[in-house]
């Protein structure tokens, strides 16, 4: 049996590091039946955006079976940046051993030492274990001020 201590760290991730995120993001959206221009295309994203100052992304497990993409705004409402968790993914075969958990808590740790004001998370209303695992660790699914549910909306251009 091996020693599963290693395998929850969670790092930090760089542009050295864009083929495994990219695989992992391929496989995501394969996984949930979701377009992907594929990991050759997503490779040279990630290499640009990890190399600038407002894409951040961490890698879980040894070998890595779990990543976080995180992007950086500034936004009027708090003195700091917004981070926007944009994907959270572990693969199949790695859920419920806390790789998940090791990400947020170390994205949690590096935004207030980065001094980011909010992390946001946008999760589909179907996804009732996201939402259980984001409240657990401390994520509201309401406005605070007014109790009410808060929702997501988009526009593809």
């Amino acid at each position: 049996m091996s020693d599963h201590s290693a395998d929850l760290d969670a790092r930090r991730a760089g542009t050295d590091d864009a083929e495994t995120l990219a695989r992992m993001l391929h496989d995501f959206n394969t996984e949930f039946d979701t377009p992907s221009p594929g990991p050759a295309v997503l490779v040279g994203r990630l290499q640009s955006l990890l190399a600038g100052p407002s894409t951040i992304a961490y890698l879980a497990g040894d070998p890595a079976a779990g990543f976080a993409l995180v992007t950086l705004r500034s936004n009027v409402w708090y003195d700091g940046p917004v981070a926007l968790l944009d994907e959270l993914y572990v693969a199949p075969d790695r859920r419920g051993h806390g790789l998940g958990t090791a990400m947020i808590h170390l994205l949690i740790a590096d935004a207030k030492e980065q001094g980011v004001s909010a992390i946001e998370i946008n999760v589909d209303a179907g996804d009732v274990d996201a939402q259980r695992f984001y409240e657990r660790h401390g994520f509201n699914g309401v406005n605070p001020d007014t109790g009410e549910r808060a929702f997501y909306y988009s526009l593809e251009l």
